[in-house]
């Protein structure tokens, strides 16, 4: 009689909640995304009294930090500014950076979900697993870039409303393009790694 081959073992029971617990923790920030969303949302639609958190460049502003309480120049870099409404264009801005945070966040969280399901089932390196990775990164790297770009508009338009137009410094430079090149780096790093195990496995495979 034959004796019969084990497939060895993938992932270790740590391994196994480790994933399970990356799954939970998943859906919740998804969960938590979409959450996030619909109140901000709730607060904005309205058009009355929006706050909006504004990053300034190259902006000097008066605080009470001098002796007794006296006015000091100081570099402004962020301020809350509240504007009784949105111009149009501005508010669909503003509308369309919270959409897009929750969906960036949904499908991220989504695509991640998916990989771990088939990490699970025993196989780590696959074409599909490799597509999953890459596509995950490229949204979230587009979901870094669109989400600051769109906020910024609406703010623009938030500083025009409150200067009346005066205020000609546009906020434009406030994305972290260090930290997005930062993120590509890992993505290229992910994918690269997915795909070369990919190879390896089928190469593997083949010679059973």
């Amino acid at each position: 009689m034959t004796p019969t081959r084990t497939q060895p073992r993938i992932l270790s029971r740590g391994d196994t909640i480790g994933f399970t617990l990356f799954l939970i923790g998943g859906v919740a920030i998804a969960v938590s995304a979409v959450v996030q969303t619909i109140i901000d949302l709730a607060s904005v639609l309205p058009n009355r009294d929006i706050t909006l958190l504004a990053p300034f460049v190259a902006t000097e502003a008066q605080a009470p930090l001098g002796p007794g309480g006296s006015p000091v120049a100081v570099q402004l870099d962020s301020a809350s500014v509240t504007v009784a409404s949105l111009q149009p264009a501005s508010l669909a801005a503003l509308v369309i950076s919270h959409v897009l945070f929750a969906v960036a966040m949904v499908t991220v969280v989504a695509l991640l979900l998916v990989l771990c399901f088939g990490i699970l089932r025993g196989r780590i390196f696959s074409r599909a697993h490799t597509v999953l990775v890459t596509t995950a990164g490229l949204v979230a790297l587009a979901g870094m870039y669109l989400v600051p770009f769109f906020h910024n508009m609406s703010v623009n338009g938030a500083l025009a409303r409150v200067s009346d137009g005066t205020y000609d410094r546009a906020v434009v430079g406030t994305v972290d393009v260090f930290t997005i090149f930062a993120v590509a780096f890992v993505v290229a790093l992910a994918g690269t790694v997915f795909a070369v195990g990919d190879r390896l496995q089928r190469d593997t495979e083949g010679l059973v």
